[in-house]
């Protein structure tokens, strides 16, 4: 590997696993599994609560878990240390189990290896979230619970990678790519280390159902440039660690884009070279070098931004003006292609439209004769702040009007009358509405700040000029997110908080 690409070496010299027990219960080999259990046990939990409880949102589990206490506390989480979810992740708790019964080597069918899936997973979860109101129905989301175990099942079972979670999964895309604003990152202590290692076991993993051992020599040199040799012995066999699911080479790391934080690589790894570093957060935005310059992830990140507009555009009265505007005049006789029109415009259509637009614009004003494609995706990372803040700002408020709806609702689910009184407590909504403005301003300058980084980067002296189709874009979508949250809102599987 060394020589065919540049190893990256982190910035930071403080590892999170050094921490006394937190590091030391991710480094354990069951560690992961300690995390995936309680979220396991949860989600069982929602599916009995889904399929036999009251088909009440407000008084079910499987309604308010996912659709008020989740989201709330995801979005919040992956800002402050990164990708958790993915780390302690349920549905691939059968992973180990899935490769044991593995059916095949296949790889995943190259022409599906891209971010096409997960943008068309994205559209079609909030797609099916307002046709099926899924947050109302906690028998449907129950089933939507049961799919994730079985899609992600079946696909670790037939491919060698972990193709769910890399190209799939709709919350691993959205995490994926709001996990590069995170202040943590994968990364290894000494490359040269990683050079010399003979099985690359982070990637490729330390199990066989046979036991093997290795002897790798390594050759580093101290600060004087002494030469210091030693050997590692590295085993192989039935208790060892499955590599990367997602195929990422450790030292090459240069962006939490398809990590999913499972640390196999660091376990895996018979140097103890791999850890989880402090970072500064949102690193890889302003680096070009670590962001591929590719359609389908630049697009899925600009479509991301938007569907966070739409979706929240959904629960407020406009929309369904728009709907009854569009049945007058289409004569529609059902609400799917009414949704699949206005999602398909809102999610599809208008962000790759514009994104085009602005990328042909900039183009044209500065006489560049750099590629759109690659145009677009200098400035795609630019999109990931502002549309994170539209995120939170929508999860944040279904939070707050209802932080503690979660008691009660277990009281009952175990067959206790729920103080509905006490834990009816919520923010005041103008506080709300303070921090969602606080946090759509600051999401929109810190993107402003990428944009302008990319523009002066890419133009010099015409900087201004061509950060100017991207800035409009980034306003406009700031000032729409404004425009619906001044709006009434429905609160969705909270009203019985309220009655």
């Amino acid at each position: 590997m060394r020589g065919t690409s540049p190893l990256y070496r982190p910035q930071s010299a403080y590892n999170l696993l050094h921490l006394p027990l937190v590091g030391r219960l991710l480094r354990w080999r069951w560690g992961r599994l300690a995390l995936q259990l309680p979220f396991f046990i949860v989600a069982a939990l929602l599916l009995i609560d889904g399929f036999t409880g009251p088909q009440n949102a407000a008084r079910n589990l499987a309604t308010v878990a996912p659709w008020v206490q989740y989201r709330g506390l995801l979005i919040l989480a992956v800002l402050l240390a990164g990708n958790l979810f993915c780390m302690a992740c349920p549905f691939t708790l059968p992973r180990t189990l899935a490769k044991r019964f593995s059916l095949g080597e296949r790889r995943f069918p190259k022409l599906l290896r891209n971010k096409w899936l997960a943008i068309g997973g994205l559209f079609v979860i909030f797609l099916l979230y307002e046709w099926l109101d899924l947050w109302a129905s906690p028998w449907l989301t129950a089933w939507l619970i049961v799919a994730y175990f079985v899609a992600a099942f079946a696909l670790e079972a037939f491919f060698k990678e972990s193709p769910f979670c890399k190209y799939v999964c709709p919350l691993g895309s959205f995490n994926f790519v709001y996990g590069t604003l995170s202040p943590s990152q994968i990364a290894v202590k000494n490359a040269d280390i990683c050079g010399q290692c003979a099985g690359k076991e982070c990637i490729n993993g330390s199990y066989s159902p046979q036991t093997v051992i290795r002897l790798d020599t390594i050759t580093l040199r101290d600060a004087a440039g002494t030469e210091q040799r030693y050997e590692q012995q590295v085993i192989h066999g039935p208790q060892g660690t499955p590599g990367c699911g997602t195929e990422l080479f450790a030292p090459q790391i240069k962006s939490n884009l398809d990590c999913i934080y499972c640390l196999d690589c660091a376990r895996a790894c018979p140097h103890q070279n791999i850890g989880l570093f402090v970072r500064t957060p949102g690193r890889e935005l302003l680096q070009p070098e670590a962001w591929p310059k590719r359609w389908d992830v630049s697009l899925l990140v600009i479509c991301l931004a938007f569907m966070s507009v739409t979706n929240a555009f959904g629960m407020v009265p406009p929309v369904y003006a728009l709907e009854q505007s569009l049945i007058d005049v289409f004569g529609f006789q059902s609400e799917l292609p009414v949704l699949l029109l206005i999602f398909g415009v809102g999610n599809l259509l208008l962000p790759m439209g514009l994104a085009l637009l602005a990328g042909t614009l900039s183009r044209t004003f500065t006489r560049s004769a750099l590629s759109l494609r690659d145009t677009v995706a200098a400035f795609a990372p630019a999109f990931v702040p502002v549309g994170f803040s539209i995120w939170f700002a929508h999860y944040g408020f279904h939070f707050l009007i209802a932080p503690l709806s979660i008691i009660p609702v277990f009281q009952e689910f175990m067959g206790q009358p729920g103080d509905w009184a006490l834990f009816s407590v919520a923010l005041e909504g103008s506080l709300i509405g303070l921090i969602q403005v606080v946090a759509l301003l600051g999401g929109l300058l810190w993107s402003l700040v990428i944009a302008q980084r990319a523009a002066l980067r890419l133009y010099r002296r015409d900087g201004l000029i061509g950060l100017l189709p991207w800035a409009v874009l980034l306003l406009l979508l700031m000032l729409a997110a404004l425009q619906i949250f001044s709006l009434p809102m429905e609160m969705r599987g909270t009203e019985a908080m309220f009655r």
